[in-house]
Parts: C-alpha cells; sequence; structure tokens
C-alpha cells in the first residue's frame, strides 16, 4: 500500500482519489451478476459515502441479501491509511477473515497503491473486491437489485426522474458532500476559502429550495435526498468544527434543520446514523489531521443532538399521506 497517496493538489486543495472497481452490477455479459448472499457490503458508520449505502439497502430491504461488514470509526496504527475489524471478535471480519480493509484490496490486485476506501462489495466466493464505486453503488441497488427489493419497496430513482436527480446528485457531490472535505483537507487559505464559499452557497441555496417543498423532488424522498442526508446528519457534530466549515449549522437554516429531522425520523436513516462513531472518528481518528489539530486528542462533550427527534411539521409541505412517504410514482 502506498504509505503518502496523492491527494492534494499544487495550490493546496483536495483532489479525491478516483475509485478503482467500477464494473457495474447487471443481468448483460461483463457485468457482476445479480445473486442473493454472493456479495458483503463492507462499511464503517463514520463513512458518509458508505452510509447513503447502508441506508438505501435498509430502505429496499436487502439486508438478508447483501450481508454486511462493519470497520472500526477509529483508524490503525499503521504506516498506511487502512481500517480494521477492532469491533468483532478476535479482531477479524467473521465471514471474510480479515484484519484490515487493505487485505481484500490486495488480495484483489495486489499492485493497487491508493487508499482501501468504503464501501466496499466484496464477493464473499472469491474474496475480492468486485465495485467500491460510491458514486454509482446507491444507484445499482435502485436498479439492478430490483429483483430482491422487498415489497412495496419504495422507488427512490424512478425513471422519470433520473436525468435530473442526477444531475443535482452530480451538485451535491461536488460542492456539498466533498465539499466539506475541500474544506477540512485544504492546505492553502485560497483553497479553504473557495471551498467554503461554495459549499454555504449552495447549503443556501437547497435551503430555499426545501422552503417550497418536503424533499428535494418534492413529496417523495429520492436518491438525492439519502445522499444529502449522509452529510447533513455528520455536519454539527463533526464537519463544522472538525473541518472548518463553521459559518453556520445545520440547525441554524431554518427549512434544511426541519429537513433534517424529517429524513432522521424515517426509520433506515435515524437507525443507522451512530454518533458516537461519527465523533471519535472525525475528531480523533481521521488520518489528515495532524495529532495538534486534534486538541490533544479530546473528545467534544457537544453538540447536542436531542433536537433531531423533535416534531419538523414538515408534512405540511406535502399533500401524501405519511404512509406514502417513500412511495416515489410517476404522478399521473
Amino acid at each position: 500500500m502506498s504509505e503518502n497517496v496523492k491527494e492534494i493538489k499544487a495550490d493546496g486543495s483536495f483532489n479525491r482519489q478516483k475509485n478503482r472497481f467500477t464494473t457495474p452490477f447487471g443481468h448483460d455479459e461483463g457485468e457482476l451478476p445479480i445473486e442473493s448472499g454472493r456479495y458483503r457490503l463492507l462499511w464503517s458508520a463514520v463513512c458518509p459515502w458508505a452510509h447513503r449505502s447502508v441506508i438505501v439497502r435498509s430502505l429496499l430491504g436487502l439486508e438478508e441479501v447483501i450481508s454486511l461488514g462493519t470497520a472500526s470509526p477509529m483508524r490503525p496504527k499503521l504506516p498506511h491509511v487502512d481500517w480494521e475489524f477492532s469491533l468483532d471478535k478476535d479482531g477479524v471480519d467473521p465471514v471474510l477473515g480479515i484484519r484490515y480493509m487493505s487485505e481484500i484490496y490486495l488480495n484483489t490486485d495486489p499492485d493497487y497503491e491508493g487508499r482501501p476506501t468504503v464501501p466496499v462489495i466484496v464477493d464473499i466466493k472469491e474474496k475480492k473486491v468486485v465495485n467500491n464505486d460510491y458514486f454509482k453503488l446507491t444507484n445499482y441497488l435502485e436498479t439492478a437489485w430490483a429483483p430482491f427489493h422487498r415489497k412495496n419497496a419504495p422507488d427512490l430513482y424512478p425513471e422519470h426522474l433520473r436525468e435530473e436527480i442526477d444531475r443535482l446528485n452530480d451538485v451535491i457531490f461536488q460542492e456539498v458532500n466533498n465539499g466539506v472535505y475541500k474544506c477540512g483537507f485544504a492546505q492553502s487559505q485560497e483553497a479553504y476559502e473557495q471551498a467554503y464559499d461554495t459549499l454555504f452557497a449552495r447549503l443556501d441555496e437547497i435551503d430555499e429550495r426545501l422552503s417550497k417543498q418536503r424533499f428535494l423532488f418534492g413529496d417523495y424522498i429520492t436518491d438525492a435526498d439519502v445522499r444529502l442526508y449522509a452529510t447533513l446528519i455528520r455536519f454539527d457534530a463533526a464537519y463544522y468544527s472538525a473541518f472548518k466549515a463553521n459559518r453556520n449549522r445545520i440547525v441554524d437554516f431554518p427549512n434544511l434543520w426541519g429537513y433534517l429531522r424529517d429524513l432522521y425520523q424515517t426509520p433506515g436513516f435515524g437507525d443507522t446514523t451512530d454518533f458516537d462513531a461519527i465523533k471519535r472518528h472525525y475528531h480523533l481518528s481521521n488520518h489528515i489531521a495532524s495529532n495538534d489539530q486534534k486538541s490533544y486528542h479530546i473528545l467534544p462533550k457537544g453538540p447536542d443532538l436531542s433536537g433531531l427527534n423533535s416534531p419538523h411539521n414538515r408534512q405540511t409541505l406535502s399533500n401524501k399521506p405519511e404512509k406514502f412517504l417513500l412511495k416515489c410514482e410517476k404522478e399521473e
């Protein structure tokens, strides 16, 4: 494994590494076959990219179809960046028998030099990585894995909205999901301020959008809401302070705050959110910040997140019954 993966550009801005394993899931030749019990999704509860895959897995009822392996929120003390399965008995994943995430990457490609990232889908039979394309993984779960969706599963990626969802997802990724990292990992004042301004300009725009509709595309939750949630739910607890994304918190936005509470209280969202893991990782274990940036490894007591369970009243923006919250069908 490479000890120093180059993700900082000459101007000091953060440039996230590209995904290495991107073969799509599907039913055509050359695509990854759709089989129940064949794959294992490896994640860490701290990671927003992995979290959104776990949310979609839950919403669609794929828990018995694709198994889940969970890595510790704390980085292991190794000369390279890695994830460790120290939460499991004997410190190894019970299905794959690996101690570190890098093992499965190197078993797949002995010359792999990037960071071993999550989420990653592993073929259990081969014990090899088949896909770590976090940007498209939820879409594969929503489409190619449809034969295994639970009865009455929501349509998070409705065909008539896909182009619009894809466009918004790209903006959310560049300016919000990855935008907070561009703030936190910037190594020049100019790069940091540019990322900071872009991030909050986009959050302001989304806040205004949500003043008129319950979710990003109206009355129903879509893939875009899942992707935005994964960043918003970490914002006040981690990004605001640890990444210096501190113009204001999500609780200070008039519409984003209610929207976040709405999603958090929806099954699949809040019940897959682990604040203890999130805070420990971003304040104590994140690998790019130096020790002096970690406040001598003191875990912050705050913020108070109990407000996430308070009434949000977002249903007043929708004419749809609550029981159809996750049902997204083309309006007649």
